[in-house]
């Protein structure tokens, strides 16, 4: 039986049954259905703990505040995580690549699970802040290869892209139980008990990873010298733009000190496209962000990250504030906003294969999601919890239609030998996104009033969608197997 055709989607065509060149020496795929499901729902455990951990902490930190003290630093549990995990996620997306997977999953499980257990015997807000960026990192380094993984186990895109609803689906119910079940814990045990659940899902997921997660690793003539100063210069681009809108823009702004951290950025930057250029195995390969749809995608990336954010961050605040709801009555009309993300997924996937320009999907979910913020910014006294939650449901079936895709079609653009550090990026432009809309809705919100700063987001959201649509069908993606 012949293989099937190579793979082929904005980048240039090669002739079936000839390898490309990028993709010399990757491991061949696992064959064993059992092992590849196993393996799979290793990952999806992981993906479960990285949605556990970043979102349990929101519901339990007025607890912790309570009792050690350093209201001050309140923001900084938060900020600290994500600015670790935000550094490390291209890094460990590039190193995947060269040494392969496995060992640095279960690594990150253990760091995780570390990081989780300091932060439940910590005696004091800073103890608990380095306990977070701790975890930060961990989490960082799981992201990039969690991610990452369903292309080393599923080579061909249109098996993959169904697979990838599962992820998808694991990831949103975790977000949405995270909250509740971190107040839970903390009302029945105390606010400690909470941290940890991570260990104990680190644990099952470390087993099942260990035990069915197949060693992939890429074949090198000589081992691979890692770029130690490409892998600081690109630290520093990643963090130090996040740092900057942290500091020039939080609670308590410093300007100075914001400016200063995004010069370095930019200097960073430039920096790094210089040095990466003249680097044999750079951290950061250029050659990933050459397609053209390589950019847009990122640049899409980085809007819809901050369309999501602004719904999750200010879509309660606008329930409680201007529609006069309780806190739980909030967090149930909320709720469609992250079911609607595996629905919006699912369908995706079953649509997926049978699209001959899979990019109307971005398309259509980029749509869906432009109506649901409309709704939504109509929202007001004496507005239905039937039009609220449809608001918020379509706005999560938009979601999962963009999401998935953005990092499947980075996949299928890059070489195989490039899928971490490709991966990676789409989560990291996903991650600055985020940043970027909840700090500019907080400053409308500090400077005028809740409802005209939530207005104002949603206006931005709005105009966001509009340019997701335009440029997903600059997009041209060929839906062939790969």
């Amino acid at each position: 039986m012949s293989n099937p055709p190579a793979p082929h989607s904005a980048s240039p065509a090669r002739a079936g049954g000839t390898a490309a060149p990028g993709n010399q020496g990757l491991p061949s795929p696992v064959e064993d259905p059992r092992q590849l499901v196993l393996a799979l729902v290793g990952i999806c455990a992981v993906v479960m703990l990285v949605a556990l951990d970043s979102t349990i902490v929101g519901t339990i930190l007025p607890r912790v505040v309570d009792e050690l003290g350093g209201m001050e630093l309140y923001a900084w549990v938060g900020t600290g995580y994500l600015l670790a995990s935000a550094i490390f996620i291209p890094i460990f997306g590039r190193l995947g690549d060269l040494f392969g997977r496995k060992h640095f999953i279960l690594a990150s499980l253990c760091l995780v699970a570390l990081g989780s257990v300091l932060c439940g015997i910590c005696q004091s807000m800073p103890q608990l802040i380095a306990a977070r960026t701790l975890q930060g990192v961990g989490g960082g380094m799981m992201i990039a290869t969690a991610f990452a993984a369903p292309a080393d186990l599923f080579p061909d895109a249109l098996r993959r892209v169904r697979w990838q609803a599962l992820i998808s689906t694991s990831f949103a119910v975790a977000s949405g139980i995270g909250p509740m079940l971190g107040g839970a814990i903390t009302e029945a045990f105390g606010w400690r008990a909470a941290f940890f659940v991570s260990p104990v899902m680190a644990v099952v997921a470390f087993v099942m990873l260990l035990v069915y997660f197949p060693l992939l690793k890429p074949s090198h003539d000589e081992p691979p010298r890692i770029d130690w100063l490409g892998g600081a210069l690109l630290m520093a681009a990643v963090g130090a733009p996040m740092a900057a809108l942290e500091l020039g823009f939080s609670a308590h702004p410093r300007p100075v000190l914001g400016a200063a951290f995004l010069a370095a950025a930019v200097a960073a930057i430039g920096l790094l496209l210089w040095y990466e250029r003249r680097v044999p195995l750079p951290m950061f390969p250029l050659r990933v962000l050459e397609p053209r749809e390589s950019r847009l995608l990122n640049v899409i990336g980085v809007m819809a990250g901050a369309v999501m954010f602004v719904l999750i961050y200010y879509g309660p605040l606008l329930l409680q504030v201007e529609v006069g709801l309780s806190p739980t009555q909030a967090g149930m009309i909320l709720a469609p906003l992250v079911a609607g993300i595996p629905v919006g997924s699912v369908i995706n996937g079953h649509m997926f294969p049978r699209q001959s320009q899979p990019q109307r999907l971005m398309v259509l979910g980029a749509l869906l999601l432009a109506i649901g913020c409309l709704a939504v910014m109509f929202l007001g006294q004496g507005s239905s919890t039937i039009f609220a939650v449809g608001a918020f449901g379509l706005s999560g079936v938009g979601l999962g239609f963009i999401i998935p895709n953005l990092t499947l079609f980075m996949q299928m653009i890059a070489e195989r030998r490039d899928v971490g550090v490709a991966s990676a990026l789409i989560q990291t432009t996903r991650a600055l996104g985020s940043a970027i809309g909840t700090a500019v809705v907080g400053i409308v919100i500090a400077r005028t009033s809740v409802n005209t700063g939530i207005e104002a987001g949603m206006g931005m959201a709005i105009v966001f969608c509009a340019a997701m649509i335009a440029l997903a069908q600059r997009i041209k993606m060929k839906n062939v197997r790969r």
